[in-house]
């Protein structure tokens, strides 16, 4: 036994440090004076300070915001209405793998399906068409999130506040959203993640107009001409906003779990 918790914690340690040291060399070249990835000239915020007064990186960061709040927002109430109205229901593996299939999709083929879907219906691309795209695929992590909340969730607290004289909407309000909230939380932190970082559907449903550019597909437009320091910056202030983004959710779905 001893022998094997040390290959598990060996494997373990290989394991991220497999994931993890391309993310810390990036995150070092970015503070690198020189600009050089094979010369390292000395520590510098200056990279940074070129991002900061870039124009050129303020508007797809505003898109990239817009799109990821109101993905954020639409996907949440949408997703909790879902979990809510299908644990009601008896369970059912068709049901739950219609759910799941988002998830589970190829991005190129979702984001082909969406554009197709718009051109056939004659939408114009744009914003408006990232944030439908993105809502479709987050729904289906937002009603998973809430689900594992409402799992073992105890009914007889709505029967209590029925018999009390409260109707269904004071019961949803005050019993049935505060007890499920952890949930609907990371679900909300979960789906900005995802909106943010996501760049293979935003491509596709965006159009051809740059007003409609996100920060991801700004960073592979900057990757054509080469990796630059400051695109090591960008990266690395990316990386860092998805891994707060993702912590912070972790906590709720930690508290999720932990009052199940």
């Amino acid at each position: 036994m001893p022998k094997r918790n040390a290959f598990l914690k060996v494997h373990l340690a290989a394991t991220l440090l497999f994931l993890y040291v391309p993310i810390l060399v990036l995150v070092v070249l970015s503070f690198n004076a020189s600009g050089l990835p094979t010369a390292w000239g000395g520590f510098s915020f200056k990279w940074y300070v070129k991002l900061a007064g870039d124009q050129n990186i303020i508007r797809p960061l505003v898109n990239t915001l817009i799109v990821g709040g109101t993905t954020a927002l639409l996907s949440t109430v949408i997703g909790t209405l879902l979990a809510l109205g299908v644990e009601k229901m008896r369970s059912s593996a068709v049901m739950d793998g219609l759910l799941l299939t988002p998830m589970v999709i190829p991005d190129i083929v979702l984001a082909i399906a969406l554009l197709s879907f718009f051109v056939a219906i004659d939408v114009k691309l744009g914003l408006q068409t990232i944030v439908i795209s993105h809502v479709v695929f987050c729904i289906a992590f937002v009603t998973a999130v809430v689900r594992a909340r409402l799992d073992g969730f105890d009914n007889s607290l709505l029967e209590a506040s029925t018999d009390l004289g409260a109707g269904r909407v004071t019961t949803f309000r005050r019993v049935t959203l505060p007890l499920i909230m952890p949930g609907v939380v990371a679900g909300a932190l979960l789906s900005f993640t995802l909106s943010f970082d996501e760049y293979m559907i935003a491509s596709f449903t965006a159009g051809s107009s740059s007003a409609s550019e996100t920060l991801p597909m700004h960073i592979y437009s900057m990757l054509r001409f080469g990796i630059k320091p400051d695109i090591n910056a960008l990266a690395a202030m990316t990386l860092v906003a998805s891994f707060v983004l993702v912590f912070t959710a972790q906590r709720f779905n930690k508290g999720v779990f932990e009052d199940l």
